[in-house]
This record gives C-alpha cells, sequence and structure tokens, in this order.
C-alpha cells in the first residue's frame, strides 16, 4: 500500500490526482458512487490530495468539493477549464484569467450570427441570451444556477468572465467549433466539453496548463501528477500527466 503503479515508483503523499467530474468522478445522475468516495477518502487518508479539474465554474464544484472535504482534507478547484484555480482550504485564488471585454462582443455577435445561444456566470447565476434553450436549462440543472437573461448579451456582461459558453445540438455545433476555431485561430481556446458545449476561454488556457502551474506552485514534477478523464477538454491533461487515464 501507499504507492500507485509500481512501474511507476510514486508515493501517494506525494501525488496530485486530477479528476475531470461528469462521466469520470461522477456517474450518469452526476452523483459520486459509494465505492469511487470509499477509493478518494483513502487516497487523500494516505496524503493524496485531488483536484476537481472541470469546464465548470467554481460555484457548480463546490458542492463536489464540499462532499469531499476538501476544505478539510485539503484540495483544488480547477473550475473553467483552467481559467480560475482555487486552494479549498484557503479559499485563496492562486490564478485567473478572463477574456478581454471586446472579444466578449465579438463573440455575442457571432453567436447570433450562427444561431446558437451563448452564456456566461456571475456569483450563482447564469445569464443566457436564450435562457429557455434546453443546453442552457441543462448547464443551469449541472451546476444548480438560475438563469438569468441577457438578451443583450454584449451590452449587459460588462463584468470579468473568465468564459462564455455557447450551446446548441452536436453535430451542427461541430461545425460552429471549426468556424470558430478558423476565425480566433490562437487567439482565444475554444473546445467542447461535450458535444453541446462549446467552451471559450483566453488565449493559451487548459486544464494540462493549469496542472502545470499548481504543479509548480507546489514544488512537485509532471509524473506526480495522475489525471482522470473522458470528455474532449481532457485530452490535454491526460497527455500531460504522468499517469493519464481517459
Amino acid at each position: 500500500m501507499g504507492t500507485i503503479f509500481d512501474e511507476k515508483k510514486r508515493k501517494i503523499s506525494e501525488c496530485l490526482l486530477a479528476l475531470d467530474l461528469d462521466g469520470t468522478l461522477t456517474d450518469s445522475k452526476k452523483q459520486i458512487t459509494p465505492a469511487v468516495r470509499w477509493a478518494l477518502k483513502l487516497f487523500m487518508a494516505m496524503g493524496g490530495r485531488i483536484v476537481l479539474a472541470s469546464g465548470r465554474p467554481t460555484y457548480g464544484i463546490l458542492p463536489l468539493a464540499e462532499e469531499l472535504e476538501l476544505k478539510q482534507k485539503g484540495g483544488y478547484i480547477l473550475a473553467y477549464n483552467g481559467g480560475c484555480v482555487t486552494d479549498c482550504k484557503t479559499g485563496r485564488i492562486l490564478h485567473q484569467q478572463t477574456l478581454d471585454p471586446k472579444d466578449v462582443a465579438v463573440l455575442a455577435k457571432q453567436a447570433k450570427e450562427q444561431g446558437v445561444n451563448i452564456m456566461t456566470y456571475k456569483g450563482s447565476y447564469l445569464l443566457a441570451m436564450d435562457p429557455q434553450e434546453q443546453y442552457c436549462r441543462e448547464e443551469s440543472r449541472i451546476n444548480r444556477m438560475e438563469i438569468k437573461s441577457a438578451e443583450n448579451f454584449a451590452r449587459e456582461i460588462t463584468f470579468p468572465v473568465t468564459k462564455c459558453l455557447m450551446t446548441g445540438e452536436g453535430e451542427y455545433l461541430e461545425k460552429v467549433e471549426k468556424r470558430m476555431q478558423s476565425y480566433w485561430q490562437s487567439r482565444l481556446s475554444i473546445c467542447r466539453s461535450a458535444p453541446y458545449f462549446l467552451e471559450i476561454m483566453a488565449k493559451g488556457i487548459d486544464k494540462a496548463k493549469a496542472l502545470e502551474q499548481l504543479l509548480s506552485h507546489l514544488g512537485l514534477e509532471r509524473d506526480n501528477l495522475i489525471a482522470c478523464g473522458d470528455g474532449f477538454n481532457d485530452q490535454s491533461m491526460i497527455s500531460f500527466a504522468g499517469i493519464g487515464v481517459a
């Protein structure tokens, strides 16, 4: 006991475990099963530290962090695909990167042109161009956040934005994703976390880069990182980690 994968020879007390949430940490009901909860409790009892790494906003991750007692045991929330990293024990934000307000205005215009919905987050609220759209309501359900209308998105979003989310039918949103990537090139980070969710963040944001910064902050190497995920936005951290599990 006390090591992970004999060939790696890593002590659990030296390991950082990054977990995607939906479909990885949680089941189809968005719940942590008893077996997973037991395994994570054992991992933390041996000194391992957990990072909840998701495209969700910080507010939407907090209930799971509380369920796992990360504030008491030590752990981290990596929200917005790496746009914001928080130390659960202290509540301190270790890293945050926001979108340029001018880019948010362009994104709002593009969403209208492409016929898709767009939303962002403020505290416990979702602000959406179309609050009744089915995938907006799904995002609200997942994160337990109320929805407020922001029909004139570009004019009403006047606060710092870490992430915008475009939503629509999967096959069509895949085409929108390619158009958006063609337009923005490397000026923004654009990827889908689910077929119907298109995540848009500032340049250079992804889970791997945020985890690299966190490892540096903790004085650890990438070989000390285990990363597990099942979505398009998990590919970078799975490839980056010493042990990557898809």
